[in-house]
């Protein structure tokens, strides 16, 4: 690779030409196009997430201003902030979110032996939300509250790497456990919630599809014990039980066992219940499990502190989704960026590393800054 060329389009050589193609051509996205490409609005809004851009204004401003650097970086178009808003505005967002889904898959390959702190060799994934406020009378679309607008980011986290594998948006008035009906299950595959999402319906189609679920046991959750088990109860285990579930309208919607862990965190003394539908693994690796949901968290901070999805460019339902998937695609680039060139870098770093923070700096490459990774909110990732 060559190291004069700026890192901003070393990145971007890792969209393939093709695939991006396919995926405008998926949905006719070139139709009576002819200046403004998909690909200019693709780079732009790119530029503008690695760059901590404010506004489309600022987009254009910082980009004109270096006009001989504009080819290098890969445009052809020039670059105007009411053709961007309408790009945004007008264009299928799907075409970003199959892009991000092609990115997805090619990071999950890369990052498919790292570990995540558990010696397991299934695949797990931990679900959660998070909450984007917006302004009521920009987004009235968005309505959460009486006086408030909010999007919801539902992700779905391979902790391996970690490289988010489904994110749906919706409006912030939506419940969690409402996204655990657009999961396509992977068999033998562990998954990994708060006790949001505490649906007996809903956690049967994990039996259902061969894939285990770990989550918090809701209080006043009313079981009868089948059996217990012997536990070490120095490791902070201090129970590991089959149950069933003893309400009637639980046992319609869940008919079969369910294993019940209690652990004490030594560290915080906090007593936590889990409940799995594994039966194999040994309780202390299901308490680890869920700790492991702090990932999520972290990538949810990260991704606030670091891409430009809190503040957008357009109040249309297609601009805040186009926005989100092309950040999420930035993301997952940086990410290959950093595993395939062996950038001597965390993530983090790497984006700040690419980021000029002023247009005099546009042309050149930038000294890394550096900026520690966030710290989980909790030790065991609680959000409730």
């Amino acid at each position: 690779m060559r190291s004069e060329r700026p890192i901003f389009s070393q990145v971007m050589d890792w969209v393939h030409g093709e695939q991006f193609r396919r995926c405008v051509n998926r949905y006719q996205g070139n139709y009576r196009v002819r200046n403004f490409s998909f690909w200019d609005q693709f780079l732009a809004m790119s530029f503008a997430q690695l760059t901590y851009r404010d506004s489309l204004a600022d987009i254009e401003v910082c980009l004109r201003s270096r006009q001989d650097q504009l080819y290098r970086l890969g445009f052809r178009s020039t670059i105007a902030h009411n053709t961007l808003a309408w790009a945004n505005r007008s264009r299928d967002w799907r075409i970003y979110h199959d892009l991000a889904q092609s990115l997805i898959a090619r990071a999950r390959r890369l990052y498919a032996d790292e570990s995540f702190g558990v010696e397991l060799q299934q695949t797990v994934y931990a679900l959660d939300s998070t909450t984007i406020d917006l302004c009521l009378s920009l987004f009235p679309w968005a309505r959460f509250r009486s006086t408030k607008a909010a999007v919801k980011l539902h992700t779905l986290l391979d902790l391996r790497g970690p490289i988010p594998t489904m994110i749906s948006i919706s409006e912030g008035k939506m419940a969690d456990v409402n996204v655990l009906d657009e999961l396509m299950l992977e068999p033998a595959a562990f998954y990994v919630m708060d006790r949001g999402y505490v649906d007996f319906e809903r956690l049967y189609r994990f039996v259902l599809a061969g894939a285990f679920f770990v989550t918090r046991a809701k209080a006043g959750l009313r079981v009868n014990r089948l059996e217990s088990r012997p536990v070490d109860e120095s490791s902070g285990v201090r129970s590991d039980q089959i149950v069933w579930l003893s309400l009637p309208g639980s046992i319609e919607h869940y008919p079969d066992r369910l294993r019940r862990v209690s652990y004490r965190d030594p560290v915080t003394d906090k007593a936590l219940v889990f409940l799995t539908n594994n039966f194999d693994l040994p309780p202390l690796i299901i308490a680890q499990l869920y700790k492991s949901r702090w990932r999520v968290e972290l990538f949810f901070k990260w991704i606030k502190q670091n891409l430009r999805i809190k503040h957008f460019f357009g109040t249309s339902d297609n601009a805040v989704k186009t926005q989100v998937w092309i950040a999420i695609c930035v993301y997952v680039l940086v990410a290959i960026f950093f595993t395939i060139t062996m950038w001597p870098l965390t993530p983090s770093r790497t984006q700040s590393a690419l980021a000029p923070r002023t247009s005099t700096e546009f042309g050149r490459s930038p000294q890394p800054m550096v900026i520690p990774r966030p710290k989980a909110p909790d030790r065991w990732g609680f959000g409730e």
